[in-house]
């Protein structure tokens, strides 16, 4: 057999950034594979990976695991299919490196040769985005925050159009200019980055992810997907890394609201700030719009007496209501005082679903 066509689970923490797929014995058998060898993996793109053997409780379950960086340069998500193959591979003999965008870099000295231990021997293809693991970077500072790793995207590679494995003989060459149309607010943020929550991850996948991913199967059961989710627990406790998690899975626009910066000091600018944020994600479709402090924002009417806070709660029911891409368009609120949220809200349509 020359591939096989194989459903993605999510990695084990311990592989996240390894760059490592994990096969089962009988896939390996079919695919005369051994430990160690390079496969290519195609989803909506193609890309790379060292293969391992799954661990005996994966055998025979028909699944493959990977973790968000390789799902995210194969162009898949947790629950679909890839192909899988032995890859034919070249040794690269220069690799060009950038952060993507949003992230600032400031290299140190010997940071090309640092980076280049790093990932010796790793699999990759031109456009991947290479994980570096950040405590081996200390030359290297970085504004990105969110997991252990620091996105890389491999922006020119020589040769062009191969599987390639750095080498002894790999030049490599880092530029601090970022590369558009890479976040780096939520790449490299996954559900491996998140400990602890797998509950919480899953009931937010299903009401998420899945209609953002798939609006025909909702639209086919003639079934509304939720528009609004509250999350809500005590600072630190993993919210705003979920949301940006779902929104790098089902690879979303994801639009980020801080509840107390959006109130503005001049009459309608803070309605103005949020009409334009909820067009900004109805243009860029699917979106993700994430409002840390969403009680800062939309306190109880009955409680507040300035006139600020009630015109910025009834500009965000208005918009919730409008919401013409319903499905594509979710808005998550984030609070550790969800009593203190104004209750019109809370109503269907509107933020209908709650997760502690």
């Amino acid at each position: 057999m020359d591939e096989v066509q194989i459903k993605v689970e999510k990695a084990h923490p311990n592989d996240f950034g390894r760059g490592i797929v994990r096969l089962d014995p009988t896939t390996l058998l079919s695919l005369q594979l051994s430990p160690g060898d390079i496969v290519e993996i195609e989803g909506k793109r193609k890309t790379a990976a060292k293969v391992w053997r799954a661990e005996r409780q994966d055998w025979g379950q028909g699944i493959v695991r990977i973790d968000g960086f390789i799902r995210q340069n194969a162009g898949v998500g947790i629950g679909e299919r890839i192909t899988i193959r032995k890859a034919e591979v070249e040794t690269a003999t220069k690799v060009v490196l950038a952060p993507p965008e949003g992230v600032t870099m400031e290299f140190g000295d010997h940071i090309n040769e640092i980076i280049k231990r790093n990932i010796m021997k790793r699999p990759l293809v031109e456009g991947d985005v290479v994980p570096i693991i950040s405590s081996m970077t200390q030359p290297m500072s970085t504004q990105m925050s969110g997991g252990q790793a620091i996105p890389l995207i491999a922006v020119e590679t020589e040769p062009t159009d191969a599987i390639l494995i750095i080498g002894d003989i790999t030049e490599i060459e880092l530029r601090q200019k970022p590369v558009r149309g890479y976040d780096g607010a939520t790449r490299g943020v996954t559900y491996e980055d998140i400990g602890g929550l797998g509950s919480e991850i899953q009931r937010v996948r299903e009401m998420i992810e899945l209609p953002l991913k798939h609006p025909e199967l909702f639209q086919r059961l003639n079934i509304d997907p939720p528009k609004g989710i509250i999350l809500y627990g005590p600072p630190g406790t993993g919210k705003t890394l979920i949301a940006k998690a779902v929104a790098n899975e089902s690879r979303a626009n994801f639009l980020y609201i801080a509840g107390p910066e959006i109130m503005g000091k001049y009459y309608g600018e803070s309605e103005e700030r949020i009409r334009k944020i909820f067009e900004e994600a109805e243009d860029n479709a699917p979106s993700i719009i994430f409002i840390d402090e969403i009680d800062s924002i939309a306190p109880k009417r009955q409680n507040v007496t300035g006139e600020v806070e009630r015109r910025v709660v009834a500009q965000l029911l208005t918009m919730m209501d409008g919401l013409e891409e319903r499905g594509q368009v979710v808005v998550i609120g984030a609070t550790n005082r969800l009593d203190a949220i104004d209750p019109a809200l809370r109503r269907p349509g509107r933020f209908d679903r709650e997760i502690e």
